[in-house]
């Protein structure tokens, strides 16, 4: 991470609650830094980059000469790991072109709360947002896998100023009791938390299993050691799968102005193509989907060049369509 130019940083949201980071150099020295809420070095950056706009070949010179003038793109985790484990095979491609932040959601990796006991998506992503706004990030393309796709949702709902795109795989807008059912039927699992938070060598190689469309082996003490580091705060975590469920009783899809793209494993098990598909019809036409072959849940790891292709493309079409709006 840091042979690629990213730093840790920890953001003091408000007393008790500190959100972890992977972010540009440019925020942090070289052992990180930990921003707080009256730190006048992140309101100064984030008065910095509302500056008003300018043409399209000015803004081109400014990302050649200072890095902070890249455009921003916001990785956010799944819920079997945090976001370093995550997008370990995607965010090399993007640095060159892009600042990256990678946090560590809620009660994932560093981050944590001792103030609050919300354990919605609405407020992890309000908790993701107000971090960026810390950092002086006005305006993001946000991608999201599984759990992570679901904050990411949110905060397009929430914060359409700060997200501009939205490119995600693995999820649902709302994760609805219906869906929930459905799915842990299909899998032949008797809850969200049992198949999600393994706390045995077979149940996460069963969670392994029906993420991953190839068969992969892998050395038991590789698992145990996994099983170690990665499932962690688990308390924390059962509430925050009950709180998935209890914030979309309702399953309304919002309206949303950015433009979305479905990244989607062809084989995903427990989001099949076909909900993908269901998804990108109620998005409308602002949404596109683009399937994977031979991938499963766990796409970006399973195929991460084909991942990273779509998802470069992406991000591509999006900062050269809002360059010629800009410029007309």
């Amino acid at each position: 991470m840091k042979l690629a130019g990213l730093r840790p940083i920890d953001v003091e949201l408000e007393p008790g609650t500190t959100m972890h980071f992977w972010a540009p150099k440019h925020h942090a020295g070289k052992k990180g830094t930990t921003i707080t809420p009256l730190d006048p070095s992140a309101a100064d950056a984030a008065t910095a980059t509302k500056k008003k706009p300018s043409s399209s070949s000015s803004r081109r010179r400014r990302r050649r000469n200072n890095p902070e003038s890249k455009p921003n793109v916001v990785l956010i985790h799944g819920f079997a790991a945090e976001g370093n484990v995550t997008f370990q095979f995607n965010f090399g491609v993007l640095v060159s072109r892009y600042n990256v932040y990678i946090p560590d959601l809620l009660f994932f990796g560093k981050s944590s709360t001792t103030d609050s006991a919300d354990r919605s998506p609405e407020f992890q992503a309000r908790c993701v947002a107000a971090a960026l706004d810390r950092l002086g990030v006005a305006r993001c393309d946000v991608v999201g896998f599984s759990y992570g796709g679901m904050v990411a949702f949110k905060m397009a709902e929430t914060r359409p100023d700060l997200v501009r795109s939205l490119a995600v795989s693995g999820c649902v807008v709302a994760m609805t009791d219906a869906v929930n059912k459905e799915t842990m039927a299909r899998l032949g699992s008797g809850s969200s938390a049992e198949l999600l938070m393994p706390e045995t060598l077979q149940g996460l190689k069963a969670l392994f299993k029906v993420s991953m469309y190839r068969k992969m082996w892998f050395p038991d003490r590789l698992y145990k050691d996994y099983l170690k580091a990665m499932f962690t705060n688990r308390k924390e975590r059962q509430e925050l799968l009950q709180g998935l469920l209890d914030s979309n009783m309702d399953g309304k899809i919002p309206i949303f102005k950015q433009k979305i793209m479905l990244i989607w494993g062809e084989e995903d098990k427990l989001f099949d193509i076909e909900l993908a598909k269901n998804m990108k019809e109620q998005l409308g036409e602002n949404c596109q989907l683009h399937g994977i072959p031979k991938a499963g849940h766990l796409l970006h790891l399973e195929r991460p060049c084909a991942y990273n292709r779509q998802l470069g493309r992406f991000l591509a079409h999006v900062n050269s369509q809002e360059e010629q709006e800009e410029a007309n």
